[in-house]
């Protein structure tokens, strides 16, 4: 993975975290279950040992997945002030025409949740909103069809 991963502050802290979490206590619970599993005896017909070993792949897969991330990751800090075009880091208050404002912020890809309101510049919307201005209408192509929003507001 040599791919760079832009990330905003508060995503890097937060992978930084599940990092520290998932090589200090998650891995010690892990390592106690696989002594308890392996204390049961025979370990080709021992479930708990197999749900064990399955979950220790699982989790060092993932430190593995975080620490390229992280070692990959370019911080982008949002400039100070008001907000004259969307860049990444930036809360964006747009309206479909039928519908409602919806409020997001725009982030990197590696710390995009749509259900938390973060939506990634990769992402048909993101990429499309990226640059313009309050009062700009922007036409988006998804695979639900084409949007066109209206930007409201740049924090």
């Amino acid at each position: 993975m040599s791919e760079e991963t832009l990330l905003t502050p508060d995503g890097a802290r937060r992978l930084k975290e599940e990092l520290e979490n998932l090589k200090g206590p998650a891995r010690l619970a892990l390592a106690q279950r696989l002594r308890a599993a392996v204390q049961q005896g025979d370990l080709s017909e021992n479930a708990d040992y197999t749900s064990a070993k399955e979950a220790q792949s699982f989790l060092e897969g993932r430190i593995q997945e975080l620490e390229g991330i992280l070692r990959h990751a370019r911080i982008i800090q949002p400039s100070p002030g008001p907000k004259e075009v969307i860049e990444l880091g930036c809360r964006v208050t747009v309206a479909e025409m039928d519908a409602g404002p919806e409020t997001f912020v725009l982030v990197g890809s590696k710390e995009a949740d749509p259900r938390a309101g973060k939506i990634s510049h990769e992402s048909p919307i993101g990429s499309a909103l990226l640059g313009h201005r309050v009062g700009d209408l922007v036409q988006v192509q998804t695979p639900a069809g084409v949007l066109q929003l209206k930007i409201l507001r740049i924090e």
